[in-house]
């Protein structure tokens, strides 16, 4: 039978879920390979063997490297601080290994091309950590449009909020430091938005964008402040290569949203809404029949929407972010068989880190650019 050994390096929230992943993935979808959960990594050997146990790895190590080393390991999961992913990401691959790394991909363009390279030179399958693009919602979405449902769409309107740094009396940390985070809601946040308006609307010609940090300075732990290094907001408008146009609105001091993660693409026949915080809904307006019998129609996800019958047999009964997690270890899995993947790999990742520091150049510059 055919078998995968795995490797996580990182057991912070990322880590748990490709955990739940790995473990949930053959049960859900039978035709996988079975999954052989051989070594967790983290800095502290007590946590990591905690953790190594509770999450079913056979064996912990403080020492990536040695991870990497181990033959019995194919694929593994970089769940790490972002500073750290360009060095991990490359030796994994150099050592024969496939790699599900999360978003962002990197802190730079060159660490990004760098990765994309060693992927390409490896051969090995790549995946970037885009659960939302799984969402069965987003899929249905994706085949209205592409079977003209709306007809032609020329209007994209994306935004996602959050208000994990809303307050400004939360204290400093590393994700706030460029050299170790890069980007703030670019690279946090803004990259799910512009993977979504990818897949829907196509590639980004250019934009025009205004990128700025709400709270200048954080407290630190010990008394006195430290700069925050990155943005808190990101908005921007948008050309698709298409011709259509959009916004982006992009924002981790919004108080009160969680997972503001909204979407909507209007059309010469209708338009469609999703909002990841109502995840198992998309909204569809049709503009048919007496205007006055007209309104949005909302469709409930059930097992008749992508990979939702995998996991649940009942519609509205609804899934979450960690069963989107499970479909994206699947198609990761697929591109390791050779076999058709929605996976965002690292050549389509370089895209959205491209389209993201074209916002920030473009902030700097007040300049219309082209992502590069």
């Amino acid at each position: 039978m055919e078998r995968i050994g795995v490797g996580l390096i990182g057991t912070g929230f990322m880590g748990k879920c490709h955990a739940m992943a790995y473990g949930a993935v053959r049960a859900v979808y039978g035709d996988v390979p079975v999954i052989d959960r051989v070594a967790l990594c983290d800095v502290e050997a007590g946590h990591a063997a905690r953790c190594a146990s509770a999450w079913g790895f056979a064996r912990s190590t403080t020492d990536w490297r040695d991870l990497l080393a181990d033959p019995a390991i194919d694929l593994v999961s970089i769940t790490s601080p972002n500073g750290l992913h360009r060095e991990m990401a490359v030796a994994a691959l150099e050592a024969g290994k496939h790699v599900w790394c999360e978003k962002p991909m990197a802190l730079t363009m060159a660490d990004a091309q760098a990765m994309t390279d060693a992927a390409a030179k490896s051969g090995k399958a790549t995946a970037l950590g885009y659960a939302y693009l799984q969402n069965p919602a987003l899929q249905e979405a994706r085949r209205l449009i592409a079977a003209g449902g709306i007809g032609t769409p020329f209007d994209f309107r994306g935004s996602v909020d959050e208000d994990y740094m809303a307050d400004p009396a939360l204290p400093w940390s590393w994700r706030l430091k460029a050299k170790e985070a890069g980007l703030g809601t670019l690279g946090d946040l803004t990259v799910h938005l512009i993977s979504l308006a990818r897949t829907l609307m196509g590639e980004i010609a250019g934009l025009t964008a205004l990128v700025e940090t709400v709270h200048s300075e954080r407290p630190l732990p010990g008394g006195g402040t430290a700069k925050v290094e990155n943005d808190d907001i990101a908005h921007a408008l948008v050309r698709f290569a298409s011709g259509a146009r959009g916004t982006l609105a992009s924002s981790r001091v919004a108080h009160g949203r969680k997972n503001g993660l909204r979407i909507e693409v209007h059309g010469s026949k209708g338009m469609l809404w999703l909002d990841n915080e109502r995840m198992n809904e998309l909204n569809l307006y049709i503009a048919d029949g007496p205007p006055e019998s007209r309104g949005f129609r909302r469709i409930l996800s059930g097992p008749l929407h992508g990979d939702y019958a995998r996991l649940c047999p009942a519609p509205g009964h609804g899934l979450g972010f960690n069963e989107l997690k499970v479909i994206e270890l699947a198609e990761l899995l697929k591109a390791i068989r050779g076999e058709s993947s929605r996976s965002i790999g690292f050549a389509d990742g370089l895209k959205i880190e491209a389209v993201i520091h074209a916002f920030a150049r473009s902030a700097a510059t007040g300049a219309w650019v082209k992502p590069d």
